[in-house]
């Protein structure tokens, strides 16, 4: 849930009479969620943002799947997803149902002959290796390794990579995604508990305006097909906006996380929520410090979601043979824990230093053939003694 934003020029009352220099009026759009019921923000641009000269073309971008009805327990290489020139080609859906895909990614070259836009789900996007500036009609964020960057559908976007070595782990969401419910109180202000606030953050600050009329490819995505555009003006023509539909940035490594005694339950990690699946954030922390304790977590039984654990660097305490990059899928119905000998390995330990983003989703997802061929089909048999 971000808060109230405005950058640029804006009028003093909403959908009242605001103009150029030059006498002529801006023109306003609502950019809304959930009808008119969720999150928005009014946008002014230079130009009418409805001028579509062209429909070119569609490419059906739908995940083949591979299995329907999975019940095995995986461990994905991420790291084998081969890196490839254009940032949409590179995106490859590992994992999906009808909520959420999870994609990996790793581009080598910026957005440069077109722009993107979503208009089906909300993106996060979890910079696993690279660097760059997000850019966006609402304005620009630069990012680093660690950060979210939290993109809600219907932004038009291009992404600037500095180097050609990026890897990207990216949840589309159909459903609007949030800060936890319970870390907010009714204003929506999160809460003195909650283990990030609102300065953790990032807001656009620099809004890119161009007044240009011309062909703009814009890549559109909808119900699973690529739709290529040609706008008659620039998308990035907004003078100014305000409200709290934008996109925003928050770092891993400003997560502060909630420790105890005895060991925690993952909801205490717990980043973003939707009400199809939630985002957790396993950070460097003090273990649990009762002189008894065992760090390892406990047996659980996956009988409401799946678990997918997308691991990004340190010591995996609870797994063995686990690496950065790797993810591992525990599906609903069958309960997982820790691999033999992590939890006698755990006793006496302080502290860890692993990184790792967790999904959890309430709907079994399907594997696809692009994550099948990345898989260690034997990973399941690793709770073997």
């Amino acid at each position: 849930m971000p808060f109230y934003h405005q950058l640029g020029k804006i009028p003093h009352k909403r959908h009242t009479q605001f103009r150029k220099p030059d006498g002529s009026l801006y023109y306003e759009q609502l950019f809304g969620t959930i009808g008119f019921d969720g999150m928005y923000a009014n946008l002014y641009h230079e130009q009418r943002p409805t001028q579509v000269k062209e429909i070119l073309g569609r490419k059906n971008v739908s995940p083949k799947i591979a299995d329907a009805n999975n019940i095995k327990s995986y461990r994905f290489k991420g790291f084998q997803v081969k890196p490839e020139a254009d940032y949409l080609e590179s995106r490859k859906t590992v994992l999906t149902n009808a909520d959420c895909s999870i994609i990996l990614a790793a581009p080598q070259e910026s957005t440069e002959d077109y722009f993107y836009k979503n208009a089906d789900a909300d993106e996060l996007i979890f910079i696993h290796k690279g660097s760059g500036k997000l850019r966006t009609l609402l304005g620009n964020l630069d990012f680093k390794y660690g950060d979210y960057l939290l993109i809600p559908r219907g932004i038009i976007y291009k992404i600037d990579f500095d180097t050609t070595d990026n890897r990207l782990f990216i949840v589309e969401s159909r459903r609007p995604i949030y800060t936890p419910k319970r870390y907010r109180n009714y204003f929506g202000q999160l809460l003195e508990h909650s283990p990030f606030c609102e300065r953790d953050l990032r807001r656009p600050q620099e809004l890119e305006t161009y007044n240009e009329s011309g062909d703009f490819l814009i890549k559109l995505k909808k119900q699973d097909e690529v739709i290529d555009m040609v706008y008659a003006s620039h998308p990035f023509d907004v003078v100014g906006y305000d409200g709290y539909n934008y996109p925003y940035t928050f770092s891993i490594h400003d997560f502060e996380p909630i420790t105890g005694r005895v060991h925690q339950p993952p909801p205490v990690h717990q980043t973003f929520e939707t009400d199809a699946f939630v985002v957790c954030s396993f950070c460097p922390r003090i273990y649990d410090y009762h002189p008894e304790s065992i760090p390892a977590p406990y047996n659980h039984s996956n009988i409401d979601s799946d678990e997918v654990l997308y691991y990004v660097d340190g010591d995996f305490m609870s797994r063995n043979d686990i690496e950065a990059g790797h993810i591992s899928l525990h599906p609903a119905g069958i309960p997982h824990g820790p691999h033999p000998g992590a939890t006698e390995r755990s006793i006496g330990k302080t502290q860890t230093e692993e990184l790792a983003v967790m999904v959890d989703t309430f709907k079994p997802l399907q594997i696809t053939e692009e994550g099948l061929a990345i898989a260690d089909d034997s990973y399941y048999k690793s709770w073997l003694e």
